[in-house]
C-alpha cells in the first residue's frame, strides 16, 4: 500500500512559519498597501493636498470675481460700445481689454483677481464664432 500524501489543506494547517517569515510578510504587506494606496487608491501627501486645495480656492475666487466682472461690465453705461470693441479684438487680447477697463478688479481691491479677466471675457463677449458656424 502506497504512503498517502497529505492534502493541501492538511499541509496548510500543519505549517508553522518562523518569526522571520512573519516579520517579512508584515513588512511586505505594509509596502504593498502603501504602494497600491498612492498609485491607484488616490492617496496624496499633505503637501499635495494643500496644493490641490489652494488651486481649488484660487479657481473659485476667479469664478466669483468673473461673475462680478461680468455684472460690472453689463452695468457700465457704455456696455454696448465696449462689447462691440471687445468682440473686434482677437481672443488673446480680450483679457487685457477687460483688465485695462477695470472690470476685473473687485471693489476695494487694487489688483484684479488672477484668472478672472479670462473667465469674464467668456461671459461678456458675444459668441460670434459659434453662431456663424451654427447658421452656415
Amino acid at each position: 500500500m502506497p504512503a498517502s500524501r497529505p492534502g493541501l489543506l492538511q499541509r496548510f494547517e500543519a505549517y508553522r512559519p518562523s518569526k522571520g517569515a512573519l516579520g517579512w510578510c508584515c513588512i511586505l504587506s505594509v509596502v504593498a498597501t502603501i504602494t497600491v494606496g498612492f498609485v491607484w487608491g488616490g492617496w496624496v501627501t499633505g503637501g499635495t493636498a494643500a496644493e490641490m486645495a489652494n488651486k481649488a480656492a484660487d479657481g473659485a475666487s476667479a469664478k466669483l470675481a468673473a461673475a462680478i466682472c461680468a455684472a460690472q461690465f453689463d452695468n457700465d453705461p457704455a456696455a454696448t460700445v465696449q462689447r462691440a470693441a471687445l468682440n473686434k479684438l482677437d481672443t488673446w487680447q480680450r483679457a487685457d481689454f477687460i483688465t485695462k477697463g477695470g472690470w476685473a478688479t473687485l471693489p476695494g481691491m487694487k489688483d484684479p483677481v488672477a484668472g478672472a479677466a479670462d473667465l469674464c471675457t467668456e461671459q461678456v463677449a458675444l459668441p460670434t464664432e459659434k453662431t456663424a458656424g451654427a447658421s452656415g
